[in-house]
């Protein structure tokens, strides 16, 4: 633990394999965006038996719905399914076929049964506005800490670093849920807004209790080099840091093995994100406060756009 600092290359390579399958996904793949965000319906309806999810797809395609898809929602002898498809409007002609296609399948409850609707232009609004809060959210974090952080004398840099490990957890959920989207057909919704914008939240609370520390630890010795004050941090946070998350993660853990089927994909970008959150905060963002210190990020972007090292007054005789 007293060497975190000095090993920050390691943690960067770290989190780069671990981004690195879940950014190819969003570049090539995307992700799955459900009705709340494309428009269309969203059809649940209740039996009296178990009926085959495969059977219900077939039906639905024969009918000439071959984009819906089906999967079984609630308690396993609930016998909910719910369909999400195209636009379809309730009590349409189209309906009342399909319901009665359905219901050669087995016996089905009525009472059961709903039928949500979202029109394409409110989707692609909600998508807009998602994605406004998401950057409204960055701006506000980064202001403010920047302003709590104001007495370090790089107020800015504080802020920065919170917001790339902010940006390090938001990544890593998105892509692994456009993953889930490639192989699993696993679609976000407006409750997935909801959970990155938590992720979010938790990261920079979890970044700015190291921060602070840090901060401490440099009013207390002005002198002291940056990177041992920083291990110093860490070390003194960790536990804090650890508890917190630990006991967030089995609390999590248990609504996704015993929660409903309709917050389980919202609990798991939770978990996703606090666990790469509680990462990013140890290993990522209080290193970035190092390496910008020792040049390092200065020298790498040089490198990147080809720029000659600063000359050094003096060096030449």
């Amino acid at each position: 633990m007293n060497h975190l600092a000095s090993k920050r290359n390691l943690w960067y390579l770290l989190s780069v394999i671990l981004l690195a399958p879940g950014i190819i996904s969003l570049l090539f793949n995307g992700l799955e965006f459900g009705i709340d965000f494309t428009g269309g319906s969203a059809w649940e309806v209740q039996y009296e038996e178990a009926v085959d999810v495969a059977d219900i797809r077939e039906v639905l395609a024969e009918h000439g719905r071959t984009e819906a898809q089906a999967q079984q929602v609630g308690d396993s002898d609930d016998y909910r399914y719910l369909i999400r498809m195209h636009e379809l409007q309730q009590s349409s002609p189209e309906k009342e076929e399909l319901t009665e296609a359905l219901e050669t399948l087995g016996t089905m409850n009525h009472e059961g049964e709903s039928l949500e609707t979202v029109g394409a232009s409110v989707g692609e609004s909600i998508r807009n506005r998602s994605i406004l809060a998401v950057i409204a959210a960055s701006i506000g974090i980064l202001l403010y800490i920047a302003f709590a952080f104001r007495n370090t004398g790089n107020a800015m840099l504080y802020g920065t670093c919170a917001i790339v490990g902010m940006v390090h957890d938001a990544l890593f959920v998105l892509g692994v849920f456009s993953i889930l989207g490639a192989v699993a057909d696993v679609e976000i919704d407006a409750l997935f807004v909801t959970a990155v914008l938590t992720v979010i939240g938790f990261s920079v609370h979890d970044t700015i209790v190291v921060f602070d520390r840090i901060r401490e630890n440099q009013m207390a010795d002005p002198s002291a080099n940056l990177e041992d004050i920083v291990n110093h941090s860490i070390v003194q946070t960790l536990v804090r840091s650890l508890n917190t998350s630990v006991t967030v993660v089995f609390t999590l853990a248990a609504l996704l093995l015993f929660g409903g089927e309709s917050t389980r994909y919202f609990v798991l970008a939770l978990l996703i994100g606090v666990i790469a959150g509680t990462y990013s905060s140890i290993f990522n963002a209080s290193q970035l406060l190092v390496s910008w210190h020792e040049g390092e990020i200065q020298r790498l972007w040089r490198r990147i756009t080809r720029r000659p090292e600063p000359s050094i007054s003096g060096s030449e005789a």
